[in-house]
């Protein structure tokens, strides 16, 4: 071995070592490999910077950005908030049909992100028996097409990134489809090895919350049950005033009424969640100020609104501003917003106006303690052009007829031009530890490329491999690349295996095609562990679950999932 080849194989080894023994982001880790490759003057600036400008990471780049703007909207919570019955059969598919196919078109993790509030909040089922099931739904749902998860996409930059014309829009699908729908009865028959577990608690306090029932509101004449205003994400309705008297407790069959006024306790980062409910106006929506950007205040105790109600001050026009939500310690309150009296040191959530900050009167009766931001509520048409504007971004790539980047390009412009999502919050949102990933994996990959580390070692396994049947190598690339993303992530685990699978197909002389989707699908397998995909993370801290609640059911999933896409593979391609 030369040198060179030296250098970059320990660049690599310390890599390895440094994703799957240390607690260090995967971007830290791969910034400093693609440094130390700098250094060692393995790799240039221009091939880094031409890594930057990788169609497949721009793709992957878009996706998820505009994923923030379809996350404003309500249809995946509203479906969310319907999905559990009492029958734990018809709950489970419920809930594996809108994850599943959800996760086919939407960023995965966002799917669950929505999802996981109304099943941690559900009194009819342990949710510890449906969270590990909602993470796996959503992992089989990203295998189905192109963009179903980050996995697929980065892999799709190494091809381009090889002269390949990468993957197509369904070049998944037959795949995804079969194994996942597979997997999914293998998981509702494992569903008794399900432990039943208590969900984690939220921390934070608890403030009060009114909404009005609008009078052409979809929820009147319909239950509280039927309404599911039962399963919102960290908020409880504990009350309802009906024409000036105070019902509580609040039963599951009560029915609502126009102009009813309910009273909701809970977590104000949630409050977005009210928003999601149609018919329902917060009451500082009802005063016009309710935006994205709150201020939380404390009363002074020598403020000259003690003792006085919202109404009598007249809130809005003293300080414009209005209270979303109160908090009180130490004593419980109820009954409309409106008709507290305001004690020193209440705990107010204030939407503001412009001219907030210029009143000289805020500081004698308010200490400022924090901003919150909220999701802002898109009005009906905005909904309507955001999903229409990404079905058709989709469409027009599946069909060939736009690139998928260059769709999605237009498609994020337009969200800026009608005020669904801003520049600054495309810059605010931008994936850039991911980046940082992806470009330091193709950055290491082409050093291993060129220094020829990539031939040394399928010239190691010719001899081994050379004259088998290629399904042993099909084999061997898939058993790798899952190994390595239960222990270091799944994109971490494509981004290093794919120029393993690209020089064993160069010296095999075997199509790239099943290699690289053998990577994808591999790299998104991650059944077993808590660790190697951010769903199970997500699913795994909502729930006292352990790692051995994973292994037992994720292993079969594994074994089976592997199976059926390595048979396919073979029978497509090889």
């Amino acid at each position: 071995m030369t040198i060179e080849q030296v250098l970059v194989l320990l660049i690599f080894s310390a890599t390895m070592a440094a994703l799957i023994f240390t607690r260090k982001r995967p971007s830290a880790i791969f910034g400093a490999s693609t440094l130390a490759l700098l250094l060692a003057q393995q790799l240039d600036l221009n091939t880094i910077l031409t890594n930057v400008t990788n169609t497949g990471l721009v793709t992957l780049i878009l996706l998820l950005l505009i994923s923030h703007s379809i996350d404003k909207t309500t249809l995946i919570v509203r479906l969310g908030r319907a999905l559990l019955t009492g029958s734990y059969a018809k709950s489970f598919l419920r809930m594996f049909a809108l994850t599943f196919t959800s996760s086919a078109l939407l960023n995965n993790t966002a799917v669950v992100a929505s999802l996981i509030s109304p099943i941690k909040q559900n009194q009819l089922h342990p949710p510890s028996k449906l969270l590990i099931p909602l993470s796996y739904a959503a992992i089989l749902g990203g295998t189905v097409t192109l963009i179903g998860t980050s996995t697929n996409l980065i892999v799709d930059s190494f091809l381009i990134e090889h002269g390949h014309p990468g993957f197509a829009f369904f070049d998944f699908t037959i795949f995804g489809i079969t194994a996942g729908l597979a997997c999914g009865v293998l998981l509702f028959l494992l569903s008794p090895l399900l432990p039943t577990l208590e969900a984690t608690q939220g921390n934070y306090q608890s403030y009060l919350l009114e909404a009005d029932v609008e009078p052409n509101s979809e929820l009147v004449g319909k239950s509280i049950e039927q309404n599911h205003l039962r399963n919102l994400p960290e908020l409880f309705l504990i009350e309802i005033v009906r024409q000036g008297s105070v019902i509580s407790p609040v039963e599951p069959d009560m029915v609502i009424q126009e102009h009813d006024k309910l009273i909701f306790t809970g977590n104000v980062k949630k409050i977005d969640s009210i928003g999601h409910v149609k018919g329902l106006t917060m009451f500082a929506e009802a005063n016009g100020l309710l935006s994205e950007n709150l201020t939380e205040v404390i009363v002074s105790n020598r403020a000259t609104i003690l003792g006085k109600t919202l109404k009598q001050i007249g809130f809005r026009a003293l300080f414009d501003a209005a209270v979303v939500a109160i908090r009180r310690d130490g004593e419980a309150i109820s009954g409309k917003l409106g008709e507290l009296k305001i004690q020193s040191g209440d705990f107010l959530l204030l939407a503001t106006g412009n001219d907030f900050q210029r009143r000289d009167n805020i500081s004698k009766n308010f200490f400022v303690v924090s901003e919150q931001k909220i999701t802002r509520k898109l009005l009906p048409w905005q909904e309507y052009f955001t999903w229409f504007g990404f079905i058709a971004a989709i469409a027009l790539a599946a069909s060939s007829i736009v690139p998928l980047a260059t769709g999605l390009l237009f498609y994020a412009a337009s969200l800026v031009a009608i005020k669904i999502a801003s520049i600054a919050e495309f810059k605010r949102n931008l994936p850039l530890n991911l980046i940082i990933v992806i470009v330091g994996a193709l950055s290491l990959a082409t050093a291993l490329e060129n220094s020829g580390i990539i031939q040394l070692a399928s010239n190691y396994l010719m001899p081994l491999l050379g004259d088998a049947n290629p399904i042993y190598a099909l084999i061997t690339i898939y058993i790798m690349t899952v190994l390595l993303t239960e222990f270091v992530t799944n994109n971490a685990a494509a981004a290093l295996m794919f120029p393993f699978a690209y020089g064993l197909t160069t010296a095999m002389q075997l199509p790239i095609m099943p290699f690289a989707l053998a990577v994808a699908f591999a790299a998104s397998a991650s059944f077993i562990s808590p660790y190697g995909y951010q769903t199970n993370l997500i699913v795994f801290s909502a729930s006292q679950y352990k790692y051995s609640h994973f292994a037992r059911i994720g292993l079969p999933i594994s074994v089976l999932f592997g199976t059926i896409v390595l048979s396919m593979l073979n029978w497509f391609y090889l």
